[in-house]
Parts: structure tokens; sequence; C-alpha cells
């Protein structure tokens, strides 16, 4: 359910429906707008009808279903375009931002020459597989931790951010390390535990997060 919030509603005001969000079993996101705030509540559709009582409450002015199965991507619950920020890059806005790179990081001399090949290509984020899924199990599968330093190595030769593909929750945190992009790849689009875990990953103290992409670009529009 999308609630929609009169104009001028204060914090205090907020917080209350977000607390009644979360009694009925829903989790709220919150979303503020220029002129209004508008609070996404998602959850079992089960019992959704529940949250229409909201509409009771003085600084709602709506309650209405979001008819996307992708709930919080949906252009009802945000209007605005998402823009991620990679250190001076931003995703998302009227630049086109070219990520390239080899698909599997192989060596340290493919990868500087790949890295130097992309700058002076105008490709703004290098990209490189230090984990590689492969359909044969007798075929490289990439690198790992090594390639991740590697990476870090071009990263440091080229000043371009890295992104690189996560394939295990418990390896999140290590690739979360290295990459300022962690990517999520096709075979694991419908992994929820690896989504989740990617969800809560951090980078650094000062950075509230790693941004996250798919081959299915559903998260930014």
């Amino acid at each position: 359910m999308i609630i929609v919030l009169k104009s001028g509603a204060t914090d205090t005001e907020v917080a209350d429906v977000c607390q009644r969000i979360t009694a009925m079993g829903y989790s709220p996101h919150t979303i503020r707008g220029t002129l209004r705030t508008v609070i996404g509540a998602v959850g079992d559709d089960r019992g959704k009808e529940r949250l229409r009582s909201l509409e009771s409450v003085a600084c709602v002015e709506s309650v209405t279903p979001i008819l996307k199965p992708y709930k919080l991507a949906s252009r009802e619950v945000r209007q605005e375009s998402t823009q991620v920020r990679v250190g001076d890059v931003t995703i998302g806005g009227r630049a086109i931002v070219v990520m390239a790179g080899p698909c599997s990081v192989e060596s340290r001399l493919q990868l500087l020459d790949a890295a130097a090949g992309v700058k002076a290509g105008g490709a703004r984020i290098l990209r490189g597989g230090a984990f590689k899924p492969r359909t044969s199990p007798y075929a490289f599968q990439g690198l790992e931790d090594e390639g991740l330093k590697l990476l870090a190595e071009a990263k440091r030769e080229t000043g371009l951010p890295i992104v690189t593909e996560v394939m295990e929750p418990d390896k999140v945190d290590l690739v979360a390390e290295y990459a300022d992009i962690l990517q999520i790849g096709a075979r694991n689009v419908q992994n929820f535990s690896l989504l989740r875990r990617v969800a809560q990953a951090r980078h650094g103290d000062d950075d509230p997060g790693v941004a996250t992409v798919g081959r299915v670009r559903a998260g930014a529009r």
C-alpha cells in the first residue's frame, strides 16, 4: 500500500504512521518529496486491507494499493528518477555512464592494460569478475580474493570506481571491502538470501552503503 500524507505533515506524524504500519506487520519505507511525504508499506498482501484503517489518521490524505509487482521501484511509490552517486560519478542522471572491463579478471597485466584502455575510452567505471559463474564446473571460475586485490590495484592506478559480481551471501562483506558497486547477476535476481545480505552491506565508516546493480535494471529508472 501507498500512504500519502497531507502537505505539511510533521516528523512526529510521519513517525506515528510508520509505527502504526510496523505494528500491523508491514515494513514502512518513507519517501520525502518536495510537496508531500509518501510511505510505502511492504509486506504480505493477504492482510493489506488492514492498512486502510490509516485513512482515519488526521495527517493521512489517502491509502492506495501498489499495483506493480516491483513495489519500491514503481513510479507509484517514487515519481522522481533514482540517482546513485559512486564517488564523483552519478548514475541515473542525464549523462550516460559506461561501465567496462574484462568479463573475468585473469591476471595483473590483463586487468591493468584493460583498465587503462577503459579510462582512455571514456568509461567512468571499471568492471571485472573476481568470482565468475560458469556453466561447466571445470571452467575457470575466477581468481576470487586475488582478483579483488587486483581490482583494487587497478582502481588506485586509474581512479576508476569498481563494479564486480557477488554470488554468495557469505562473500558480501569481503567483496564490499574492495568494490564500489556490487553486481547481482542474472542467476541471482531471485536469490533473496543474497539480496537481503547485499541490502545490509556497508562500505567504509563514512559511506552509508555500496551501490548495487543487476543485469536486470529493475531498481533504477
